[in-house]
């Protein structure tokens, strides 16, 4: 069974929407930047992010020097709380973790700022494939705005 965990004394959690979430996860995993565990919530479409707790200071400052207007985003610490899997997730599950937590957590002080980064990088990225698609249409949606022939 999932359970509930208190946010704040152990752990603070960085969500963002799933698609944001995605595109930050691949990108921190391919960069070889330092994250920690990471969990899924299927339905709410959300991804959380874990941190070491009391993160909020050092995330805050770092997301600041990467812009001034920062994607949405919701910052878990004290009197919040996240759901996470149980200890035999199944595949169809609402929650999965996409980085499970390790038996020794590795406190590591670059969390938040590759966090940071690659919130901003990633929300970036999206915004201009966004972009793109409505200046230059696939092909198929192209021809699905085609007159019909009537000739027939």
């Amino acid at each position: 069974m999932p359970t509930l965990l208190p946010t704040g004394r152990f752990f603070d959690v960085v969500s963002v929407d799933q698609r944001l979430g995605m595109e930050m996860f691949d990108r921190l995993q391919r960069s070889g930047m330092p994250f920690g565990p990471t969990v899924t919530d299927r339905k709410a479409q959300r991804v959380g992010f874990f941190l070491s707790s009391q993160s909020r200071e050092t995330f805050m400052h770092y997301l600041g020097r990467e812009t001034t207007t920062p994607p949405p985003y919701r910052y878990l610490d004290q009197g919040s709380a996240v759901v996470v899997p149980g200890p035999i997730p199944l595949f169809d599950d609402r929650y999965q973790w996409l980085r499970a937590p390790t038996r020794r957590p590795e406190a590591n002080p670059l969390r938040p700022v590759a966090l940071a980064t690659a919130l901003v990088a990633s929300a970036e990225l999206l915004a201009r494939i966004d972009r793109f698609d409505e200046q230059y249409p696939t092909p198929y949606a192209a021809v699905a705005v085609l007159p019909e022939d009537t000739d027939h």
